[in-house]
């Protein structure tokens, strides 16, 4: 598809006053995406599985304006409070899906949000948050629009979201997602995310994701900033090449359920993206002490016992534990027993692969 097949239809007639509530999902890559062109487009294909317990709520009231520019304004909200910080984002956001929906122009959007985690520590808080919007805005057009299919609909709310953040196109649907062309991929787009079509062995099915707290504060380096230093980065040529060929390796092992490869892959590509951090220019490092410790950890733990878990790692210094929920019991005493203690306040998140965003009921 290209873009010009998202702008919206003319709308003739626009309601005064609409509400929508939406629920998005965090996610979690496989496949990591990082570094991007103009337009929000990744420089190499993304998978990734879909959570349950980490989302992001958000209610948007819109109501026309009697008159003024034709820019849409908007109040935000986040967690009850006003945050100034968030608005430029937002702003941005709302400039750059304006020539989609126009409509937008003639409203002002007072947007209530909140995260069932903690914001801008690693967890995909700007995926799930701009999911959650989009799909608000998606559902007014479908107001508006009535014609408006539910592919149609879903592949709008994902290419608007791309929008805001790029991995927010990965927070529409579950519980595979998969961003950007790839041979092995059906359906793949760089324009909007879309369910992963393969074939899924029953051990990934039930996929849990145990979110060790590291830290929780401010990341140093914003995700923004981290994918602009791709641009000249004496690896990425090479490892856009790795993400492709690891895509390739992982759409095998989707379906021959080999949870040893799986490991393989998934703590290849976690290590890869945090070694692309520490050699930009400028360099950073987002990994803590204890984001070390509970790797060597895990490894030690994945050697002595047999048992299939292995870590990933966002943009952050929290450690996402996979594993089969077959094993749960183990790894869950294994993280009682040995790592709550490396976690922030000794705090975790037990999370699993979900199947994407979910309608709210709303009132004004």
């Amino acid at each position: 598809m290209r873009e010009g097949e998202f702008i919206a239809a003319n709308t003739e007639v626009l309601e005064d006053q609409w509400i929508s509530s939406w629920r998005a999902p965090s996610n979690i890559a496989l496949v990591k995406y990082w570094g991007k062109y103009e337009g929000q487009i990744p420089a190499n294909p993304s998978l990734s599985f879909t959570l349950s317990a980490s989302h992001t709520n958000t209610t948007t009231l819109f109501e026309k304006k009697v008159s003024g520019d034709k820019m849409p304004t908007f109040e935000l909200l986040f967690e009850g409070k006003p945050r100034a910080d968030f608005n430029p984002k937002i702003a941005t956001f709302l400039r750059r899906i304006l020539p989609y929906s126009p409509w937008l122009g003639e409203y002002n959007l007072k947007i209530s949000t909140e995260n069932s985690f903690p914001h801008s520590s690693g967890i995909a808080s700007s995926a799930s948050s701009m999911a959650a919007l989009s799909l608000c805005i998606t559902e007014m057009e479908r107001k508006l629009i009535p014609s408006m299919s539910e592919g149609a609909f879903l592949r709008k709310a994902s290419f608007l979201a791309r929008l805001g953040s790029g991995s927010a196109c990965r927070s529409i649907e579950g519980p595979l997602v998969s961003w950007g062309e790839h041979e092995k991929l059906t359906g793949g787009s760089d324009l909007f995310g879309t369910a992963y079509s393969g074939p899924v062995h029953e051990v990934f099915r039930d996929t849990r994701d145990t979110i060790l707290l590291v830290h929780k504060g401010q990341k140093t380096v914003s995700s923004t900033a981290g994918h602009s230093l791709m641009n000249g980065h004496q690896y990425a040529s090479q490892r856009f090449s790795q993400a492709h060929s690891n895509l390739s390796a992982l759409t095998e092992v989707l379906e021959n359920g080999d949870l040893h490869r799986f490991a393989e892959i998934v703590e290849s590509e976690a290590l890869s993206l945090h070694a692309m951090m520490m050699t930009s220019v400028p360099y950073y490092l987002l990994m803590k002490p204890n984001t070390l410790a509970i790797i060597e950890k895990i490894w030690e733990f994945r050697r002595s016992t047999q048992v299939p878990v292995c870590f990933t790692l966002d943009a952050g210094a929290n450690v996402h534990l996979l594993y089969p929920g077959t094993s749960a019991d183990k790894v869950l005493q294994f993280i009682k027993n040995e790592l709550v203690a490396y976690c922030e306040k000794g705090q975790y998140i037990c999370d699993a692969s979900g199947p994407g965003a979910k309608k709210l009921e709303s009132a004004i």
